[in-house]
């Protein structure tokens, strides 16, 4: 079976429109979880900052996050820097991603590499 990646953008701090992306990728991706697909989440851009809002327990995602935090592959390392999320990141065990070594960051995931193993790439 083909893998999946899903790419949250969205940024958890616009409202109403960003909580949508967010709970449609998470929603996504716990559907191919259960049917027995192959899933990975990275976030990405602003939505390098959904960590700090997901893990606090009154968050309306939490419930959803908890089902499929075992998915998260990470965060993109140069977005996080930029738009900030490292440190909840790596404190809640998420790596840090950098292998499109992009000059002036410190790295992004890499959407080529994914490409060309033929996984099928999302965004929300």
């Amino acid at each position: 079976m083909n893998k999946t990646t899903i790419v949250i953008l969205s940024d958890p701090e616009s409202g109403e429109e960003a909580l949508g992306r967010a709970f449609n990728g998470f929603a996504t991706a716990y559907d191919i979880k259960e049917s027995g697909g192959e899933v990975s989440i990275l976030f990405q851009g602003t939505g390098t900052r959904w960590i700090s809002h997901l893990t606090k327990e009154d968050h309306p995602l939490n419930g959803l996050y908890n089902l499929i935090k075992d998915k998260i592959e990470g965060l993109s390392s140069g977005c996080a820097d930029f738009f900030g999320g490292a440190e909840e990141a790596t404190s809640n065990d998420y790596k840090l991603l950098t292998e499109n070594l992009i000059p002036g960051t410190s790295g992004l995931p890499s959407i080529g590499k994914l490409i060309n193993s033929n996984t099928t790439i999302l965004t929300f």
